[in-house]
């Protein structure tokens, strides 16, 4: 498979004076139930983090909030160095953030090509004119070039016919994938991406996943403790809605907190 394509590459290295994202002290209360608690978390450019921690932490509740899916109660959140904090989706999306989800959020009646496609578009709606959209997508060949490149990037360059619901779990994982890295972001949010994949199918995600960390910021979900700790240097340990410990691999697998709610 070839090297995934990135033309944000220059520009994460340009914005070294910003951090890619900082969540600074966000809070948010279901029913009067701290689901996160004055969090505050930075990933610099051109680095990436890992997020462990229970189930019921808090993690996918603060990915919500740093998308804009959810609105934060306190808080400020910062994608390169611009004030999110109540900007729509789009707006985030724009700056260049990405996220792949637990459960797979595709178009399960379209083709691979098809979703890959709308994938790619939800970025060109920014950057190339309107008119350009009333061209039929099969007859735009740039288009059809980029949505095979990322296809071939996440293994799926064989199945651009296929229907969606036809494809195995991990072939569906897969083309999530894909799917966030067709509009070409700077950071992308990996929410569990070995979830309910069998062994052969976590081997390959794992490949593409570390091969992805060498090439964009991302912050990455994960339960697999020593996939997690292999991925980055930069590990962040939610426990009850709030950050237990951040630090490197090493001072994650001694800290005593940490090896307490593991049992380890």
């Amino acid at each position: 498979m070839r090297r995934i394509l990135s033309n944000n590459e220059k520009n994460i290295n340009q914005s070294h004076d910003q951090p890619a994202l900082e969540v600074r002290n966000v809070s948010k209360a279901f029913g009067g139930v701290n689901a996160i608690n004055e969090v505050s978390l930075v990933v610099d450019s051109g680095r990436s983090g890992v997020m462990i921690g229970p189930n019921g932490a808090g993690k996918t509740t603060l990915f919500n909030l740093i998308t804009g899916e959810a609105l934060l109660d306190d808080g400020e959140i910062y994608i390169f160095g611009e004030n999110v904090t109540k900007a729509p989706v789009q707006r985030r999306s724009e700056l260049g953030l990405a996220r792949t989800y637990q459960i797979s959020n595709l178009f399960h009646e379209l083709t691979v090509e098809e979703n890959l496609y709308l994938g790619l578009k939800g970025k060109e709606r920014d950057t190339k004119r309107l008119f350009s959209f009333v061209i039929p997508w099969f007859k735009n060949q740039e288009r059809i070039y980029k949505v095979q490149d990322v296809a071939e990037s996440v293994g799926l360059e064989q199945k651009l016919d296929t229907i969606v619901s036809n494809l195995s779990h991990g072939e569906q994982r897969q083309l999530e994938l894909g799917m966030a890295l067709a509009p070409d972001p700077k950071i992308v949010l990996f929410d569990e991406p070995m979830a309910g994949l069998s062994p052969s199918e976590r081997s390959f995600m794992k490949k593409l996943i570390g091969r992805l960390a060498s090439q964009k910021i991302i912050l990455a979900i994960e339960h697999d403790m020593d996939f997690a700790l292999s991925l980055t240097n930069h590990v962040t340990v939610m426990h009850q809605g709030a950050v237990l410990a951040q630090g490197t691999p090493e001072d994650i697998k001694q800290n005593e907190d940490v090896l307490t709610i593991y049992k380890l």
